[in-house]
């Protein structure tokens, strides 16, 4: 029998919330409002996610962070359709240069998962997205600026591009003299491990750009035996594997889970990076940990884990130029 390549499983994915639901043995908690909230930001799982979820429970921590609900509806004081100001960082052409030393391509708007508390929920990408055509262009720029050391492939998921188009990609930015790292930020390993094919695997390792795979893992659970699998060779080749997560209230704001998840991560051969504290986008303010919350968590997890797997605890804040480690004598002066 012959195996679905990646992209024939993208395009069985969810999509329909009533259809996840009635799988998942839950359809008894489905509302109108859902649809909704699907309308104002698409719904999309592929199927290997919600496999790992359970079924008759609607409060698994892998359902919670993609099922659309009423409150994303609802406006709050200070969630914003940019929190991040990723517009006004936006330099052309795809570009966004926030960082000394480095910047980010937005490659694409798609992504394999909608998770409800995404950031770029709102982000106009048809107009700010790095285009098949604009490539020349934001390469030219990025070879006139010798203060570019690293690239960041974002999105949308920069793994939803094809091998060819992000080989070709590759190829061009190793002709940077001055640009010696990439970086690519992806969730897509982990909701649909067989993107982790043998060509994209040859791509990576091939490379003359010192690279790191920064994947996107926020519970324990999303570990499958298939991303470790997936992820083996990449270790081999000398990539650099990190994990960064968002801290969400009802799926892993819990001292136990945090643990878990970063004790697996390294089983996995995965290093915790970041522990983001949510960005206060419109439409994913019933995600949000309060700061002290936050703070007194950690704290609990600095207590219970070696200091090489615990991740930072962080913000990014609009303006600043890094991001901001939340320190329990900040929270105190407050």
């Amino acid at each position: 029998m012959k195996t679905e390549s990646w992209q024939q499983q993208l395009g069985n994915a969810y999509c329909q919330v009533k259809a996840l639901l009635a799988d998942l043995e839950l359809s008894e908690h489905y509302r109108p409002e859902m649809e909704l909230a699907a309308q104002a930001f698409r719904f999309q799982v592929p199927r290997h996610f919600a496999a790992l979820m359970k079924k008759g429970d609607i409060r698994d921590p892998l359902l919670l962070q993609v099922l659309p609900r009423a409150a994303e509806l609802q406006h709050r004081a200070g969630f914003t359709p940019d929190p991040l100001g990723d517009q006004d960082a936006h330099e052309g052409n795809g570009i966004l240069h926030k960082y000394h030393g480095r910047v980010l391509l937005i490659t694409t708007g798609a992504c394999a998962i909608n998770c409800r508390y995404c950031f770029r929920r709102h982000f106009p990408y048809a107009g700010l997205q790095m285009r098949m055509n604009q490539w020349r262009p934001a390469l030219q720029q990025l070879q006139q600026d010798p203060s570019i050391h690293e690239v960041i492939l974002s999105g949308g998921d920069p793994l939803s591009l094809n091998n060819h188009r992000l080989g070709s990609l590759l190829e061009a930015l190793e002709k940077i003299p001055h640009v010696q790292r990439l970086r690519i930020h992806s969730r897509l390993p982990v909701v649909l491990p067989s993107r982790l094919d043998p060509p994209l695997i040859r791509l990576l390792a091939d490379t003359s750009l010192a690279t790191s795979l920064v994947v996107h893992v926020n519970h324990p659970r999303e570990l499958s035996d298939e991303l470790h699998l997936g992820l083996q060779p990449l270790r081999q080749a000398g990539i650099t594997l990190l994990n960064q997560s968002v801290l969400l209230k009802g799926v892993n704001d819990s001292v136990q889970t945090q643990v878990s998840l970063c004790e697996s991560l390294y089983a996995t051969g995965i290093l915790p990076y970041y522990l983001h504290q949510l960005d206060r986008v419109q439409g994913a303010a019933h995600f949000a940990v309060s700061d002290p919350d936050a703070l007194q968590l950690h704290e609990h997890m600095e207590q219970q884990l070696p200091g090489y797997l615990l991740p930072r605890l962080v913000r990014e804040t609009q303006g600043a130029r890094s991001k901001q480690t939340l320190l329990r004598s900040q929270n105190q002066k407050k």
